[in-house]
């Protein structure tokens, strides 16, 4: 099953902010608290509260991003 392309914007804010959540709030937990016998719940929970906000900004600022990025980059080699 394939969605349409029109979906790909969200799609894409959605894997990215929850592969972001996921690796940050792990790093952060281990680094703050180390690995200890509750770390995979509070890791768990950390990302379910944290992506509710992660998700929405990632869907709002990658456009802008795209667009700051496509203003400095060029697809012609200079020389």
């Amino acid at each position: 099953m394939r969605l349409p392309a029109r979906f790909g914007p969200i799609l894409f804010s959605a894997l990215l902010s929850a592969i972001m959540v996921c690796i940050v709030s792990a790093f952060v937990l281990a680094t703050s608290q180390g690995i200890h016998a509750g770390f995979a719940a509070q890791w768990l929970r950390s990302c379910a509260t944290t992506w509710p906000v992660a998700f929405p900004t990632v869907a709002i600022v990658a456009p802008w991003v795209r667009r700051i990025v496509s203003g400095i980059t060029s697809t012609e080699a200079r020389g």
